[in-house]
């Protein structure tokens, strides 16, 4: 999603670029990473169109710099939307992707969509994510013609990254609130506050939404820690394993619970992606099925 239907005519000019991202800390929704480019040349006239971070401006203003930005024929504007799912089927599968390096695999893939469209990026401002100087390393090991500035607090330093800023966070607050979620139980509403864990109507809505064996719909992060505490006393699932590099099984002598043995099934592959390890535990899982529970 972007203005990536054409290439601009200034693409072929040097190029700056800013990312940033929205969403990070939530237990709902997508992380959005948001960037924003244009020509070089353009540089001095961005830092007069009242970018600013994001988080210190109202809902309304960023909607309206975000829909100028969208009619600025130079500015270009991109972002990439990770959905729950996907976060926590990465950050629980076998071999774990932290959100960090999420984080990163999102930043550069917006890099190489603009680069691969043809726009000539020389410079590229990122507000940071773990260490400032190993991150810049790891970019610039990716991207060698291109410089990096990897910055605490670029959102605030940089308009280019104020911008991307903007973007990714009206894309965030759109996409939750337009989510249409996948689960039909009667009893289901979207009254989930901000979406952080701290929020006393976000931890309402997870309390009245949990289920004991399907845990949490899919607009949950259930990845995250906080996660837990709603499933004290829950259903256990134990999954059956693929055996060990010795052909034995790895699970302790533990007995194994099929999926199939409690009235309902899925594809070996789904169970890889959404076990919390590899040793063939878990806590909670989700399905997109639930409609077929009346009683959730």
């Amino acid at each position: 999603m972007g203005s990536e239907t054409m290439v601009p005519e200034w693409a072929s000019e040097p190029c700056i670029m800013g990312i940033d991202e929205a969403g990070r800390g939530p237990v709902l929704g997508p992380m959005v990473y948001g960037s924003l480019y244009c020509p070089r040349s353009y540089q001095n006239t961005l830092a007069t169109l009242s970018f600013a971070d994001s988080k210190t401006l109202k809902e309304d203003k960023r909607e309206e710099l975000f829909e100028s930005l969208k009619t600025n024929d130079s500015i270009g504007w991109a972002v990439d939307v990770i959905d729950p799912k996907e976060l926590s089927a990465k950050m629980l599968k076998k071999n774990k992707i932290n959100l960090n390096e999420i984080s990163h695999d999102s930043a550069m893939g917006l890099v190489d969509r603009a680069l691969k469209m043809g726009v000539l990026l020389t410079e590229v401002y990122i507000d940071t994510v773990g260490d400032p100087g190993k991150y810049e390393t790891k970019l610039s090991k990716k991207f060698p013609s291109i410089k990096f500035v990897v910055a605490k607090k670029a959102d605030s330093l940089y308009p280019v990254v104020s911008g991307a800023s903007i973007v990714a966070k009206v894309t965030r607050d759109r996409a939750v609130r337009e989510w249409v979620l996948d689960e039909t139980a009667d009893n289901m509403h979207r009254n989930f506050g901000s979406g952080y864990p701290g929020d006393p109507t976000t931890k309402s809505w997870l309390e009245h939404h949990k289920h004991s064996i399907f845990g949490f719909p899919t607009l949950v992060r259930f990845s995250w820690g906080t996660c837990s505490s709603y499933f004290k006393g829950g259903a256990e699932v134990l999954w059956e394993s693929d055996l060990d590099e010795d052909g034995g099984s790895n699970n302790n002598g533990k007995r194994q619970l099929k999926l199939k043995n409690m009235g309902f099934t899925t594809s070996k592959k789904r169970s890889e992606e959404i076990e919390s390890s590899g040793k063939g535990r878990s806590r909670f899982f989700q399905t997109r099925k639930l409609e077929h529970l009346s009683h959730f």
